[in-house]
């Protein structure tokens, strides 16, 4: 059964009106964020060609290592994610049981798939490692409608927290990111999400595994076993970060509009936490030239 479509203090495709209480002071959304005004080279010499915008960000310190058209509004792919799992985290359960509808069925040529059918059925735990790890797109749709009543309902929750974190060059169409000329984000928005994500225990755990093995239900009460590796070349073992650079995860995302795009947490070696983002690569190995070329700026 899917959550209410009542959260918080809105009522999904409702109007509603903000009464201030006298003597509360709203905490600004920008508090304890890293603010960017201009693109910020690193040490001066470092142009990331393979790619259309990339950012680096100092968690402790709340500054950009590195930015390079981080408002310029671009397609997420599969980044779209990080934020669909932010909401099903937030206003579902873990062990909440998610049923496919036909709306499961994609159609879109090379799309991910789990390859779950219409009356299948998995806890929503289930259900968040393999978005996140495998990027299925007909999983973030069955977890959609589970937690949204409907996907309208989802999106509209997705565009609500976008608003609520400040991600003022982000609208979303749908949870999985596949191609739409009205779903955009940028590289600073997608760091203002990913830095929500991260306060979740259960999104930091699942972004570090390698691999997540599921046992789930199709429509006739019969067990289905499937295997997922995780997408990130770094966690799954295709690709070595810099010495003394530790990544603890993150997300993928690919298509022919998006190109290569990649979003991680990681750590210098003093144990300094940082969010990086990558977007718009021609190549998976440029994507990860890149992504290096920014890692190697933490220890500097």
């Amino acid at each position: 059964m899917p959550i209410s479509a009542e959260y918080g203090s809105l009522k999904l495709g409702s109007s509603y009106d903000v009464k201030p209480d006298i003597g509360v002071k709203a905490e600004p959304y920008s508090a304890g964020l890293c603010i960017i005004t201009s693109d910020v080279f690193g040490d001066g010499e470092l142009d990331l060609e393979d790619c259309e915008s990339a950012l680096l960000i100092d968690l402790n310190n709340k500054e950009a290592v590195y930015a390079k058209n981080v408002y310029e509004r671009l397609y997420p792919a599969s980044l779209t994610k990080i934020m669909t799992a932010l909401i099903a985290i937030k206003y579902g359960q873990p062990d909440m049981v998610l049923t496919a509808s036909e709306n499961v069925r994609v159609d879109e040529a090379g799309a991910q798939l789990a390859g779950i059918d219409p009356g299948d059925s998995m806890t929503l735990s289930q259900a968040l490692r393999i978005l996140l790890l495998y990027s299925a797109n007909d999983v973030a749709q069955l977890i959609a409608e589970n937690i949204g009543g409907t996907i309208d309902e989802f999106v509209y929750m997705m565009n609500d927290e976008a608003i609520r974190l400040g991600a003022t060059g982000t609208h979303f169409v749908n949870a999985n990111g596949l191609t739409d000329s009205a779903h955009y984000t940028t590289a600073y928005d997608l760091y203002l999400i990913f830095n929500e994500c991260v306060k979740y225990d259960e999104f930091n755990e699942i972004i570090q595994l390698q691999s997540y093995d599921a046992v789930y239900s199709d429509k006739k009460g019969r067990e289905v076993s499937l295997s997922f590796k995780n997408t990130n070349g770094y966690i799954n073992g295709s690709y070595d970060p810099p010495a003394n650079v530790i990544v603890l995860g993150g997300k993928t995302g690919t298509t022919t509009a998006a190109g290569h795009c990649l979003i991680l947490l990681s750590k210098d070696i003093n144990g300094n936490p940082f969010v990086s983002v990558v977007l718009k690569s021609d190549t998976t190995d440029g994507l990860y030239k890149s992504m290096n070329s920014l890692l190697e700026l933490e220890n500097k």
